[in-house]
């Protein structure tokens, strides 16, 4: 049976603040324990902080990687202001440096399809400006991942996701990718100099 870490227990929690909390958490727990306990508590006390400095060592591995807020920023002005031939070619590019094998989609609700170790997503990418992603949108998305048989569905938008769009992408494990996403999946290719390829179609 697959163990799951429940998304607001204390560990999930702090996995996704920023990781020097959990450091100060194992610190003062230490503290704590050599004030207060008697000497032959004093090291199991000491040794109570350990799970939080390993949880600021994994928080801290999974954040170093992360754009800043700026950089965010920045991600999305620039993408905004990207036609979308521009946009779907840095996205390719993006999925092929991820290890992915990629199509593009042949309906108006699937732009790409991509393929990595047996595993096919479909990508919903070309209302990216939208000023706001409604619950249709994902319900065409989500049509397409069945007719398709497709194992994930991926959705990319700047724009907020509405109050009815967000359950549905929940319950169908729909992922999400919006600036702060994008950043992360983009990181390090040129804005504004990637060309579409010219054979998209291949793999």
């Amino acid at each position: 049976m697959k163990l799951k870490m429940a998304k607001n227990s204390l560990f999930a929690v702090l996995l996704r603040a920023p990781w020097w909390i959990s450091v100060v958490i194992a610190l003062l727990l230490g503290m704590l324990s050599l004030a207060l306990l008697p000497d032959r508590f004093r090291v199991v006390g000491v040794l109570s902080g350990l799970p939080f400095a390993v949880i600021a060592v994994i928080a801290a591995y999974r954040q170093w990687h992360l754009p800043s807020e700026s950089q965010v920023v920045q991600m999305r002005q620039a993408l905004a202001a990207m036609a979308w031939p521009a946009f779907s070619a840095l996205l390719e590019q993006g999925f092929r440096r991820d290890g992915y094998a990629v199509r593009r989609g042949k309906t108006e609700a699937v732009d790409f399809e991509l393929e990595r170790q047996g595993r096919l997503t479909v990508v919903c990418a070309r209302r990216w400006k939208s000023a706001r992603t409604g619950l249709e949108v994902l319900r065409a998305l989500q049509a397409a991942r069945e007719a398709a048989d497709a194992a994930d569905a991926l959705y990319i938008g700047l724009g907020p996701i509405s109050d009815t769009a967000l359950p549905f992408a929940t319950e169908h494990r729909i992922s999400i990718w919006q600036a702060a996403g994008l950043a992360h999946a983009l990181r390090g290719l040129p804005m504004g100099q990637t060309k579409p390829r010219s054979s998209p179609s291949q793999a």
